[in-house]
């Protein structure tokens, strides 16, 4: 699409928009069901499409994408009636016979780019916050997923009205010309490099954004906890989707006497989960395209390759990797790796760990091994991240109870669940006040009055 025809979209799903047709519960409930049949219908076609574009397991598939999606449409279906209700707040003494609410309503038309990592998740999720808000819904997903693009262009195009969720496919060119346009919100998933681009474009015209990020998301140990638990957790979390994720362990940071006791828990948790050989398990991924896997292999140059590093690049295989030792300085630790190397890092004690991850960007997630609460708490103050979890990895992203976003660098605003209705919504403030009495005190002339208006205002 070039900037004439999305124009000319726009416009037609803001004619959409201001004809009130979303603005109902019933409309926003029925689109609902009608996206959650279109996804169940098409679980077969959707799953292999994410094994032709990642090789995704049936099992990190479903998991990572198609089951995230459900869990959320299940809270959203039981509660979007009462979040979309006025909710009344206090009012001041001052405005006497008067009531306050806060109006939910939609922002508009929005403008929705998914990344290629995790190509159907992170288009549905914010398109079912979108409409449960009450929008009209453009979206982009990521053209170096093109089995799952496909897959998601021929579901909007068989369940939505197209004035109302459409799909638009295309490289850089065509997102360029969608962030041209001025949407009334714009949710971007990528990386913080891409989020800057968008965030300008946007700034033109003053248009609100989500922005996902992600970031070197670190992985703190503390001494005392059982280290193969430990590293069956991390090793899961780093090597799902091959590491492919934005809230995977990026680098870990373990006590210097305990480093080789977990460098040889995580070997052994490899083997147990891909065999001797992970380039024959059916349960490992691949690198998405050549581009991702040359700068993957460049990382490894010269690095300190304590198991793993094997490669294919007919295959764009990547084996899952441990680097130690590791120094701050090395090139795998200057910006987020996306992908399966996991760089070892060692710590004298926790205030130098602290000290070392507050040196750097703010990361979209945190995650801490630790039996002492009193540490986690030190932790949790101490360090901004985006979420993240105590004794686990990647979990948090599959409570939509929670909501999920940066902080700083790793992004801007926060979705799933009632957070997402909110992404998506402006909540107007009205006072109501009653005609049944006028105090005279706040008109014209004023004389006589200071010291009552400073009584009844006063601290």
């Amino acid at each position: 699409m070039d900037a004439t025809e999305i124009d000319h979209l726009r416009r037609k799903h803001r004619a959409f928009f201001h004809s009130g047709k979303t603005l109902p519960l019933e409309f926003r409930l029925q689109q609902i069901a009608k996206l959650c049949e279109a996804v169940k219908s098409r679980e077969t076609a959707i799953l292999a499409a994410l094994r032709k574009d990642l090789n995704k397991p049936v099992v990190e598939a479903y998991g990572g994408e198609l089951g995230v999606f459900f869990e959320e449409l299940k809270l959203i279906r039981k509660k979007l009636s009462s979040w979309m209700r006025p909710k009344r707040v206090p009012t001041p003494v001052a405005h006497f016979l008067a009531s306050s609410h806060l109006y939910p309503e939609p922002l508009g038309t929005v403008l929705i780019i998914a990344p290629w990592n995790y190509p159907f998740q992170l288009v549905i999720s914010p398109l079912l916050g979108a409409i449960a808000a009450g929008n009209t819904v453009v979206l982009k997903p990521s053209e170096l997923a093109p089995a799952t693009s496909a897959v998601i262009e021929e579901l909007v195009k068989s369940t939505f009205d197209p004035d109302y969720v459409a799909c638009v496919q295309g490289g850089v060119e065509v997102t360029t010309n969608l962030l041209s346009a001025p949407w009334d919100h714009v949710f971007f998933t990528g990386s913080p490099a891409v989020g800057k681009i968008v965030m300008q474009a946007a700034a033109k015209h003053l248009t609100p954004v989500t922005l996902e990020l992600g970031g070197k998301s670190p992985c703190l140990i503390d001494t005392g906890v059982p280290i193969k638990l430990t590293a069956r957790r991390i090793a899961w979390g780093k090597f799902f989707n091959a590491g492919q994720t934005c809230i995977a362990p990026d680098y870990v940071l373990v006590p210097k006497n305990m480093r080789e006791e977990l460098l040889a828990s995580l070997k052994e948790v490899l083997v147990e989960f891909y065999g001797e050989d992970p380039e024959k398990s059916a349960d490992y991924g691949r690198i998405i395209n050549e581009r991702h896997f040359s700068r993957l292999t460049k990382l490894m140059e010269g690095a300190s390759v304590y198991c793993g590093g094997q490669t294919n690049p007919e295959q764009r295989y990547l084996a899952p990797t441990i680097l130690s030792p590791v120094e701050w300085s090395d090139p795998v630790m200057q910006d987020e790796i996306f992908g399966p190397i996991l760089p070892v890092l060692e710590y004298e004690d926790l205030e130098e760990a602290i000290s070392q991850i507050q040196a750097h960007p703010k990361p979209l997630s945190l995650y801490f091994f630790s039996k002492d609460t009193a540490k986690q708490e030190a932790v949790l103050k101490r360090v901004s991240f985006g979420g993240g979890c105590i004794n686990d990895t990647l979990m948090h992203l599959a409570n939509p109870h929670l909501p999920f976003g940066g902080v700083g660098n790793s992004g801007m605003g926060r979705y799933h669940g009632k957070y997402s209705f909110e992404a998506f919504s402006h909540y107007k403030s009205v006072l109501n006040k009653s005609f049944l009495v006028d105090i005279p005190l706040r008109y014209q002339p004023y004389k006589g009055k200071d010291g009552l208006v400073k009584r009844l205002f006063s601290a």
